[in-house]
């Protein structure tokens, strides 16, 4: 395993991060199991663990903590915060108030007394990046966090929270926790570019393109999976599954499986310290585990970059956040009043 540096941090960590999502009730309810995977997974050398709070509400970090007793010291743990918790309207966002609570449930969960690397799930609309980089500066200078990373952040909030670091004084996001796969390259114009310049690292999500990329999604044909069971519509997009059925005729020809040949795309950019994967079972862990090696030339990245252009997304995952100006119509649209003088 050769171990890439995280940022600017001078944190070492393994190209593949182990994403601890599907480890609980939405994905693998057997702890026993689950644990078995991590294991697995750090014995096969990758040191770099990603959960977060809001995965099986809380069941994931358990998983984790129980899995870590005694391997803790020799792992880059990394947890996230910002989705609803509870019912309650303050067990959610990125206040201050929220995050100094939520941290010491994270760690309890977890079973630590810090966090290496702890991550604003989402940007919150709703508070001063001021406020959110403030309250994780407190954390870094009690010792339960080592550094802070933010996720899904746009290039300008990227830049914006940056900046206001710099002005005030506060610790700065030293990591960004993006989308990438062969069939989602949006990052590749602006967010990767900007984090490179920041001295930022990287942790890409999804770089099978949320199952797409496995190989186990074809066009006119139904797959009996997980994935498909709950019924996302990234996996019936025309768009992406053409895309899919000529990414399936490069990889036979190159000699590759699917998953090794989008594996070892998304941690060919150099903007890219880590790939994050999330196995549900051991088999897919093994599979992924044997292609760690696997390099692309140019040739092929070449033919990947005819079939989706750099810097373009095809259609977009479910899961993937949407800014609020997206999500409703009305931040995009004058009101009638106005448009009818114009």
């Amino acid at each position: 395993m050769q171990y890439r540096t995280l940022g600017r941090t001078g944190i070492k960590v393994s190209p593949y991060c182990l994403g601890a999502m599907m480890f609980g009730a939405i994905g693998n309810p057997d702890h026993d199991d689950s644990i078995r995977i991590i294991h697995k997974a750090l014995d096969a050398g990758i040191n770099f663990v990603d959960t977060a709070d809001m995965y099986s509400r809380g069941e994931s970090e358990e998983i984790v903590g129980k899995a870590l007793k005694g391997r803790r010291e020799n792992v880059v743990l990394a947890t996230k915060v910002h989705n609803p918790m509870g019912d309650d309207p303050n067990q959610r966002g990125n206040s201050r108030r929220w995050i100094i609570a939520e941290v010491e449930n994270s760690l309890r969960r977890l079973q630590t007394d810090h966090l290496d690397l702890y991550q604003v799930h989402r940007p919150d609309p709703s508070v001063d990046v001021e406020e959110t980089l403030s309250a994780l500066s407190d954390l870094i200078h009690s010792g339960k966090v080592r550094a802070i990373g933010s996720s899904c952040f746009p290039a300008s909030e990227i830049v914006e929270a940056q900046w206001v670091a710099e002005r005030r004084g506060l610790q700065r996001f030293r990591t960004e926790q993006p989308t990438y796969s062969i069939l989602n390259r949006g990052i590749e114009r602006e967010v990767l570019p900007v984090c490179q310049q920041y001295g930022m690292g990287t942790l890409v999500w999804s770089p099978l393109a949320g199952g797409l990329l496995t190989g186990r999604y074809r066009k006119g044909q139904q797959a009996d999976t997980h994935r498909a069971n709950y019924g996302f519509k990234h996996l019936s997009d025309e768009r992406r599954l053409d895309a899919v059925e000529q990414l399936v005729s490069l990889a036979q020809d190159a000699g590759l499986p699917m998953t090794h040949l989008a594996m070892a795309f998304a941690i060919a950019h150099p903007g890219v310290t880590s790939a994050i994967i999330g196995p549900r079972t051991m088999e897919h862990l093994d599979d992924l585990l044997a292609g760690v090696e696997t390099t692309l030339d140019d040739g092929i990245l070449d033919k990947i970059d005819k079939i989706v252009p750099p810097g373009t997304d095809i259609g977009t995952l479910d899961m993937a956040y949407q800014p609020p100006a997206l999500q409703r119509a009305g931040l995009r649209r004058r009101p009638m009043d106005e448009r009818a003088a114009a």
